[in-house]
């Protein structure tokens, strides 16, 4: 089976693209998979998370995943992050480490994900001043993305990420995605509330932690980076089931996409042109401001 692959962006019309590309594919069983990017004339790299989730899941079918006619320009970057090297080409180098390598992890490579997020996105000269413990929750809420879909989303094919620094944007991309049930499966299972995708992600970036059956996805951890992000004036994308919710400009807009994602994505954008250092409210300081 042949599939005509568009550009694919960090937006709503990429992850419309990915997600058309999983529910057309999603029944294949040992067939030949032909993606043919003739067309794609940009690839923004960190979107190689959810890519490599769904070619993941059609491999773990036992389908045989081709990619087609990439042109020169996408296969580059996309060879210079590793995310080629899983279908034939060779990893080629970064010597301008603009790339945060694309990576699938097991659910219980919790440590080796926590060495990832340090060395290769905490520590970027790209990011942000920060002080120690904001860097330090800074950090444990990108890990909680991480333990989320360990804990909530039941997924049995591991968790993908990748990012990209845009020197000519200023912009900063790292995404996570898992392939589990979903965040409206979860609040659903643990809280008895029914609610569409979108507002279920909505709901999940709310900061709530806990309620009675223990833990719910989301938690505090989406909440700190969505009010970081407000500050720094980045964005923050989150795809889940059929829902699109994205943030930027302290503005939220969500939407249905047209299929669902066998999962959850999270896309953090940081505005690396900001030149403002950040703290907690609780660190004493004659200009609070987090």
């Amino acid at each position: 089976m042949k599939f005509i692959f568009p550009d694919i962006r960090h937006d709503q019309s990429g992850f419309q693209a990915l997600v058309r590309l999983e529910n057309e594919a999603s029944s294949y069983f040992l067939d030949d998979v032909e993606i043919d990017m003739n067309a794609t004339t940009w690839f923004d790299a960190d979107m190689c998370a959810a890519f490599g989730a769904i070619l993941y899941r059609l491999s773990d079918n036992l389908n045989t995943i081709r990619l087609t006619n990439i042109c020169s320009s996408v296969e580059k970057i996309l060879s210079k992050n590793g995310f080629l090297s899983h279908y034939g080409r060779e990893k080629i180098p970064d010597r301008w480490g603009t790339t945060i390598p694309y990576r699938r992890f097991d659910v219980k490579d919790d440590r080796y994900f926590a060495d990832y997020i340090e060395n290769e996105l905490i520590h970027r000269a790209e990011m942000p001043a920060m002080s120690h413990g904001l860097l330090k929750k800074f950090r444990e809420s990108i890990f909680e993305i991480f333990s989320n879909a360990v804990l909530h989303s039941n997924s049995e094919l591991g968790i993908f990420s990748c990012g990209q620094f845009f020197p000519n944007r200023q912009r900063l991309d790292f995404s996570v995605a898992d392939l589990g049930v979903g965040m409206r499966q979860n609040i659903q299972d643990n809280t008895g509330l029914i609610l569409s995708a979108e507002d279920a992600i909505h709901w999940s970036t709310e900061g709530r932690n806990t309620t009675k059956r223990g833990p719910i996805p989301g938690g505090l951890g989406l909440k700190l980076l969505r009010e970081f992000i407000d500050l720094n004036g980045g964005c923050i994308q989150i795809v889940s089931d059929a829902g699109y919710w994205r943030r930027e400009n302290k503005k939220t807009i969500t939407a249905p996409l047209n299929y669902p994602f066998p999962g959850t994505v999270v896309t953090v954008e940081i505005n690396t042109a900001d030149t403002n250092s950040y703290k907690l409210v609780s660190e004493p300081s004659a200009a609070n401001i987090f």
